[in-house]
């Protein structure tokens, strides 16, 4: 369910933006805060939730996240909103769905490591990846085929799930978890924690909206105090949950070194693959499926539809890998899977924009692959290192850093991409309507910001038809029905900034191969297959004179049985 509605959102946004009556070339920041806001609140709250869960109960947290995921769901279906008013209700409504995913995502691989021994966690985990991947591609093939008829059915397809999934979770799921009484809630540190993460991913949001005259708000007076408020939160964090008796982030936990390489393994590649799907769902609306005869307006469907050969390679190899971990360990699959995943970075650097699609769809089954036989070992290894009273914490500490650094990697992403973009598309776009018998219009064209002119292809507008509208009356009356007929067709504007994108894409793209060597070598450092046991959880609570007792007493018990 979960994840059906992050790529629903994502393929259906046009119908979503045409139906509350939203201009496409003013709407950047409610695109951002559609995409992104999801991920800032679940981000923020996993840590605390993981800890909550660990102090009440896992399975009572997890079902309530259920019940407030499917009246997030409803709530989004019934928005009566329309204009900028609908989007700021979609967008809290989107809020309370991330509040429910927090209480999922911070508890669900906690389950699954309670219920399953150590040697079936990797196939358990791997299975929980393939119900992702699943709702993955269902998202991307229901979110075209949704909006067709109306636009609310996209939010209204998770009610049904969310009403089915509350009920059976509330019935079905029982609690396996021994819960240690008289735990305090760390009010300092989630304070702390929560705020500081908080105004860091908002402030790096708003880092890509213009200011003034530039292209991007990293000048912003607001963004530069927030990365620095945020910086001084975060930097006081681990020095307050060292004073506290039950922190809601526990630091002897990076100890373990296969908890701690798991970990950095995961923030890296999260910020490697973040925004890749978007950016790569971008190329296709665009640039290549216009170029391919397909209408603007049919582009979103048929986006989601070329990008299946990822989720397949994702839901191929995720089962699989965390099977073959559970024998031979999670070392050796989860760096390959890394290391695959960049060389197919790199390979998505030497296709042009246009491509031969077997080549691409081989490309992005070969990201799959790799994405899939790093994730399942990654989890099965950072789960089995930490006791089994500390799984929800951990749970949610690793999912607070791969939400986190997919935010962080899409934000770099995007700034990588628009910052080379700001530079070549006013000149690609000024050279293109001269050669299209209009002139007059290149130094127009050349102050359009690139967001305006990007994100309008995207959410699936032939941009030029917009653009013209847009200019004085006195410039449009000068151009011949030939040179208009020329720029609105379907392929002037893919062909116009299809140069400039493509070498903006390959710059991130090698940002991301060079991180995903970075976490293949961070998780070649977790060292041989480990599970924490109870008699290592004993071992490691119990003081030494204290076990020396209890070993003299059980000796002295089994003597006078004798």
């Amino acid at each position: 369910m979960a994840s059906i509605d992050i790529n629903i959102v994502i393929i259906a946004l046009p119908a979503i933006f045409r139906g509350i009556n939203i201009d496409p070339f003013n709407s950047f920041q409610y695109l951002l805060w559609l995409v992104f806001g999801y991920d800032i609140v679940t981000a923020t709250l996993l840590v605390a939730f993981g800890r909550i869960s660990d102090m009440f109960g896992r399975v009572r947290l997890y079902n309530l996240g259920f019940a407030i995921y499917t009246v997030g769901s409803l709530l989004l279906y019934l928005a009566p909103g329309i204009g900028d008013v609908a989007a700021l209700e979609l967008i809290s409504f989107r809020l309370i769905q991330g509040i429910g995913g927090a209480f999922l995502f911070a508890n669900g691989a906690a389950l699954i490591t309670d219920a399953f021994p150590p040697e079936e966690r990797g196939k358990a985990l791997g299975i929980n990846q393939v119900s992702w991947l699943i709702g993955s591609l269902l998202g991307l093939v229901l979110g075209g085929i949704l909006a067709v008829f109306d636009w609310r059915y996209v939010f209204l397809i998770s009610v049904p799930f969310g009403l089915f999934g509350t009920i059976w979770s509330y019935w079905k799921l029982k609690e396996l978890a021994v819960i240690r009484k008289n735990q305090k809630l760390d009010v300092w540190g989630n304070l702390t924690f929560g705020i500081g993460l908080t105004v860091f991913l908002v402030a790096v949001t708003y880092g890509l909206l213009p200011y003034g005259n530039s292209e991007m708000g990293w000048g912003n007076p607001y963004v530069i105090a927030g990365l620095a408020l945020s910086g001084m939160l975060l930097a006081a964090f681990p020095f307050i949950e060292r004073r506290v008796k039950d922190p809601m982030f526990k630091l002897q936990l990076f100890k373990n070194r296969m908890f701690s390489a798991g970990n950095f393994a995961t923030f890296l590649a999260s910020i490697s693959r973040g925004g890749v799907t978007l950016m790569l769902v971008i190329l296709l609306q665009g640039i290549w499926l216009p170029l391919h005869g397909f209408a603007f307006e049919d582009t979103p469907f048929w986006a989601g539809i070329y990008m299946i050969p990822m989720t397949i390679g994702f839901a191929v190899m995720g089962p699989l890998s965390g099977w073959l971990s559970d024998r031979y360990g999670a070392r050796g699959f989860s760096t390959l899977g890394m290391l695959l995943s960049a060389g197919v970075f790199l390979s998505l650097t030497l296709l042009p924009y246009d491509f031969d699609y077997v080549a691409f769809a081989i490309a992005i089954f070969g990201l799959g692959l790799g994405l899939g036989m790093f994730a399942s070992p990654n989890t099965a290894s950072i789960m089995n290192s930490v006791p089994a009273d500390d799984r929800g914490v951990a749970s949610g500490m690793r999912s607070t850093l791969q939400n986190t650094g997919s935010t962080v990697g899409m934000t770099i992403l995007f700034t990588i991409v628009l910052v080379a973009l700001s530079d070549s598309l006013g000149h690609g776009l000024s050279t293109a309507a001269a050669n299209a018998g209009a002139p007059q219009l290149g130094s127009l064209l050349g102050t359009i910001p690139p967001t305006t002119a990007l994100f309008a292809a995207f959410l699936g507008y032939n941009p030029m038809r917009i653009m013209l509208r847009q200019l004085p009356r006195t410039v449009t009356s000068s151009l011949s029905a030939q040179s208009i007929a020329v720029l609105t067709n379907t392929t002037w504007f893919p062909t116009a900034i299809a140069p400039a994108f493509m070498s903006a894409l390959d710059i991130a793209f090698y940002f991301n191969a060079g991180l995903a060597i970075i976490a293949a070598a961070a998780s070649a450092l977790r060292g041989k297959r480990f599970v924490y046991s109870e008699q290592q959880r004993l071992s490691t609570k119990v003081p030494l004179e204290s076990r020396v007792a209890q070993r003299s007493s059980s000796i002295e018990k089994k003597r006078s049985k004798a």
